[in-house]
């Protein structure tokens, strides 16, 4: 038994199973089917996660019908086919003592047409909030074989071998679309009084329990939008569950956050306050009598799991962005060694950024994720052949590939030329609400240390100052700078901008790292649309700076959009006095302001500014490389220095030439 997490990892009964502790690892869309099947890298993903301790496992949610098929990587519905691939999925999860449970849904109006080709249904009609079509006023017939669809997934499910299912409730889907009275408007027996509004999900919950069995978990996912006015609010979703418990139709119910009108709650970033997903469980548990209650959302470390079940909050916990981050994270907490556990920054740069585009997901921080099955899990093989390696700068890359080689075995040093582990993502960490950044590279600090890696800070390295015979390896990792030309990419034709030389112009890393201090109005050029630069932007307004974003992009944030934090991101910006200007460039800086150019009209204007901060795209910072060759010293190239882009992928060859040593 754990001493400091005691109630994270007490048993619980559920039903005919014995829970071996409060931990779920939560229903999400992984998106790795292939064809409609689940694959051995979808099977490996659940694997590793049960490896890693989760009591129960809720697989992704598999569509019930034609009209449901969102994502590129759905499971096939309406098909059998499925059951003979699903069985590989179960037994890998159970195989490790977790429960396994897989959710179904139906969108209803918020459908996919480019990935369904079928009209999208809901109760009266209405717009998707996931594409730009409209949606088709469900006949009964239509009503009746959406809930045949629900019940032939979930024998589907109990034949494969799966424990329970969960239906999919939540973020103003069709069971809840019909639950709303906004979204259902009907004056049949399937709208009208709240009676009526449940009748769908009461029919849809009873024949799956009469279809699968007394033993067969059935749970239920909601959550709640709180600040939408059209929604159920928290007390009229409680009257609901309420009613679903008193008739013995769940034996669980999973609370989350946000919806399809509240999208960035969804999966909230580091935007917003942790264990949003505890206030409605708690709500909910006050209610009912016998189904166990859920709480998910933004719980991301064990701590946060023994606050919420502490706080008499739920039942259970689900974290789902946290055990995706690192599979091992309920074991590690069990062995009370939460200081090992690689923490989840809630970025959702690689989980529902990739996603969003309708890739199969990964993870910024540990890109084994969906990779499972061609690198050992997140586990490491001891190396046959230790050898002594070097790797020359301590950012993301340098840090993984030194970590990782360390992990197999190998004898390591790392030589870093500031004072300080992290490169460019400490200097994002420092950005307003981004210290999840800070804490991750502590993690390295501590890994590093265990594993005995000689770490050498001020240590500026050139060609001549390494020795061939001491090193069998040398990896270089020195990342990317900001070039002085600040050539902008919307203006190809300029290579540099003109008037630099009149002076008070940084880059976002200078005012980052305080080596620059800007003026009292800031123009921050933002070519990226990420959070180099509107981080920058938000640290420099909370400083007191009057600030003036301008980017070449329609909108401020544009590569923000795919993580669902370019609106809040914006709206907070709008609180410090930020003001923006979209579709621009600078055609001159002249010291004391600029002149730009609107990209819609070709009209020039002079903009008043005390200091120009430049967010462009960097260059490899790869000046070592060519002594190296001279002296013939073998090495490899990897992250910014190789090519500079974003995080994710420095990580990932960080990974990937540990694992290759």
């Amino acid at each position: 038994m754990s001493k400091k997490f005691p109630r994270l990892f007490s048993p619980l009964k559920l039903r005919s199973h014995t829970l071996k502790n409060r931990i779920v690892f939560g229903a999400h869309t992984a998106n790795m089917a292939v064809e409609g099947l689940p694959t051995e890298r979808h099977t490996a993903y659940y694997r590793e996660r049960a490896i890693g301790g989760a009591a129960m496992i809720v697989v992704e949610p598999m569509p019930v019908h034609a009209a449901a098929v969102l994502t590129r990587g759905n499971f096939r519905h309406s098909d059998d086919s499925v059951i003979p691939h699903f069985k590989e999925v179960v037994e890998a999860i159970k195989g490790h003592g977790a429960i396994a449970i897989q959710q179904l849904y139906h969108v209803g109006a918020h459908g996919d047409s480019d990935n369904s080709f079928h009209p999208h249904w809901s109760p009266s009609g209405g717009p998707s909030y996931h594409d730009s079509d409209g949606s088709h006023p469900m006949t009964e017939a239509e009503i009746l074989e959406t809930i045949d669809g629900f019940v032939a997934a979930a024998r589907r499910c109990r034949d494969a071998g799966f424990d329970g299912v969960e239906v999919w409730a939540a973020y103003l889907g069709l069971v809840d679309q019909f639950w709303t009275p906004w979204c259902n408007r009907r004056d049949d027996q399937w709208g009208g009084s709240l009676e009526n509004r449940m009748r769908m999900s009461r029919e849809i919950l009873t024949r799956i329990r009469n279809v699968c069995g007394p033993d067969f978990i059935v749970g239920l996912a909601v959550s709640d939008e709180p600040d939408v006015k059209v929604a159920l609010q928290r007390d009229e979703l409680a009257e609901i569950i309420r009613l679903h418990d008193e008739l013995g139709l769940i034996d669980y119910v999973t609370c989350g956050s946000g919806g399809y009108l509240d999208f960035y709650k969804l999966m909230p970033t580091f935007l917003y306050p942790e264990k949003l997903g505890a206030d409605l469980a708690s709500v909910l548990r006050s209610v009912v009598k016998n189904a166990l209650v859920i709480a998910e959302s933004h719980i991301r470390t064990p701590e946060n799991a023994e606050t919420v079940l502490g706080e008499g909050a739920a039942d259970l916990v689900s974290i789902v962005r946290g055990q995706i981050a690192d599979p091992h994270l309920a074991t590690k907490a069990a062995e009370d060694r939460p200081e090992d556990i690689r923490g989840c920054i809630s970025c959702n740069q690689m989980c529902w950024g990739r996603r969003s585009r309708d890739y199969w997901i990964s993870c910024l921080i540990n890109p084994s994720v969906g990779r499972e099955a061609e690198w050992n899990g997140d586990r490491f093989l001891k190396t046959s052949d230790p050898q002594r390696v070097l790797v020359i700068g301590g950012g993301p890359a340098g840090l993984e590939a030194a970590r990782v080689a360390a992990e197999r075995g190998h004898e390591v040093a790392l030589a870093e030329a500031s004072n300080r582990l992290g490169g460019n993502f400490l200097l994002a960490g420092m950005q307003p609400r981004r210290a999840q950044i800070l804490d991750l590279i502590a993690w390295y600090e501590r890994q590093l240390e265990k594993l005995g890696v000689e770490v050498r800070l001020n240590s500026y390295v050139e060609a001549e100052d390494i020795d061939p015979s001491e090193f069998g390896r040398v990896i270089v990792a020195t990342g990317s700078y900001s070039p002085e030309t600040v050539f902008q990419k919307a203006l190809p034709a300029v290579e540099a901008m003109p008037g630099l030389a009149k002076g008070n112009v940084f880059t976002v890393e200078a005012v980052m790292a305080r080596q620059a201090r800007p003026g009292k109005r800031v123009l921050l050029l933002d070519e990226g649309g990420g959070w180099r630069g509107c981080g920058t932007a938000w640290k420099l307004a909370e400083e007191g700076h009057e600030v003036a974003l301008l980017t070449p992009d329609p909108f401020v944030g544009k590569e923000l959009q795919r993580t669902a934090a370019d609106v809040p991101m914006r709206q907070a910006l709008r609180k410090l006095g930020v003001t923006w200007i979209v579709e621009a460039s600078v055609i001159e800086w002249h010291g004391n302001g600029a002149t730009i150019v609107d990209h819609t009209t070709g009209e020039c204007r002079f903009i008043d500014a005390d200091a120009l901060v430049t967010a462009t795209t960097n260059a490899p910072a790869d000046w070592l490389m060519p002594g190296l060759a001279e002296r013939g010293i073998a090495t490899r190239q990897i992250g910014d220095c190789a090519a500079p882009r974003q995080a994710p992928y420095a990580f990932y060859e960080g990974r990937k030439a540990g694992l290759e040593i």
